[in-house]
């Protein structure tokens, strides 16, 4: 558990040093404690509260296994924002927001995979046969690429969550990220406008002492959630492992206890034996079937995993809490559900949902259900933000 920061802390900081008392926006008043020598000084009690707040909600986004994409464009911030979010293997951007990232994600995967084509030619010798004012173009439009794009070639879908250290230098991402329905975090001081942001952290977002300290916060959370994630796999891996061979040892057990030769021809079983022993055995009795069959429903369940109705290309928490709302709690039910219901209960839910096109969800809710993770991932990298 990583410590729990102090208002102490912030305060040496500099967190609580907001902006010019003429270019406050209005909507900040509840997070400012005071005004001194023209400054607005942010409530560093409420920065505390509104930090675990959004800490504990990127936690549940990093177990889940989705990414979270950080934005930090402005100078003081890019370095510490590379640095820190390298380190949990997240994706962001520190040079110029590329217009349509989100929203027109098929094209920037496109430019990410130009930047593979490049690195496969250098690797089979086709870069060698190129001109050498061709090679020079070629590095030139590589070094451009891996500079703007290189830190999100491995998100190859759309971000679960948008972190934002100053929404008015990146108010273009907040647009994209409100539009698609994805959480946004933010460090948000006292000019910006905290109706824009899901989950704020009121803060300095100009001092590099204060965006190091948030930094340091955030990322140390989402390192908890996916080290919970790693070992909840684990954890489930060996379950399983133990299940499949108490199962087995039981079968043989059983095997020894009665008279083979009788009633099933002599087959020499190996473990793990459920699958082999129900074939080879001719004519099992009732209680066989039963223990051979009750592992293979348990394996069924665990390969379909937890109803994380988020792992559907297009669905938000907020959509995903929407249809649980109003019963679509499962894989199974989302697939048997027409779009045009899910539409009207995501439109009765939130007048924000109402530009989110369910078409495809029920699809991939059915391959879900279905434990076809492998087929859903292919489907989702081809498909922009789920609509076919």
């Amino acid at each position: 558990m990583a410590k729990k920061v102090e208002v102490k802390d912030l305060l040496e900081a500099g967190v609580h040093f907001g902006h010019l008392t003429r270019k406050w926006n209005p909507n900040m008043a509840p997070y400012i404690y005071m005004e001194r020598n023209g400054i607005h000084v942010i409530n560093l009690y409420k920065t505390v509260a509104k930090m675990e707040e959004a800490n504990e909600a990127l936690k549940k986004i990093a177990a889940s296994g989705r990414k979270i994409l950080f934005v930090a464009t402005k100078k003081q911030a890019k370095d510490i924002v590379a640095e820190k979010v390298a380190n949990v293997n997240m994706p962001y951007i520190t040079e110029r927001w590329p217009g349509g990232m989100l929203t027109n994600f098929v094209t920037i995967r496109k430019a990410v995979k130009k930047m593979a084509s490049i690195d496969r030619m250098k690797k089979d010798g086709t870069f060698l046969t190129l001109s050498k004012k061709e090679r020079l173009q070629v590095d030139r439009l590589r070094a451009k690429l891996e500079k703007n794009l290189g830190s999100i070639s491995e998100m190859t879908r759309l971000p679960g969550a948008l972190f934002v250290v100053d929404t008015m230098r990146e108010h273009i991402a907040v647009k994209e990220a409100q539009k698609l329905n994805i959480p946004i975090f933010a460090m948000v001081d006292t000019n910006s406008d905290p109706r824009d942001v899901d989950f704020l952290i009121p803060s300095n977002d100009d001092a590099s002492k204060s965006i190091d300290i948030i930094m340091t916060q955030v990322t140390n959370a989402i390192a908890e959630g996916l080290a919970e994630r790693k070992s909840e796999k684990q954890s489930k891996d060996e379950g399983d492992a133990e299940d499949v061979e108490e199962t087995t040892n039981t079968v043989v057990d059983d095997m020894e206890d009665e008279t083979l030769d009788e009633k099933v021809p002599k087959v020499k079983i190996e473990k793990p034996a459920v699958a082999k022993f129900k074939k080879d055995v001719e004519e099992p009795n009732e209680e066989k079937a039963e223990k051979v069959e009750a592992p293979k429903k348990s394996k069924a369940k665990a390969d379909k995993g937890d109803d994380d109705l988020t792992k559907i290309e297009g669905v938000g928490p907020k959509a995903a809490e929407a249809l649980i709302n109003a019963g679509l709690d499962t894989f199974e039910k989302v697939s048997k559900a027409e779009p045009y219901a899910i539409k009207e209960i995501l439109t009765e839910a939130s007048s924000r949902m109402a530009h989110l096109d369910p078409t495809s969800w029920p699809k991939q809710a059915k391959m879900a259900a279905d434990g076809k993770w492998d087929e859903l991932k292919e489907w989702q990298d081809q498909v922009k933000g789920g609509v076919e």
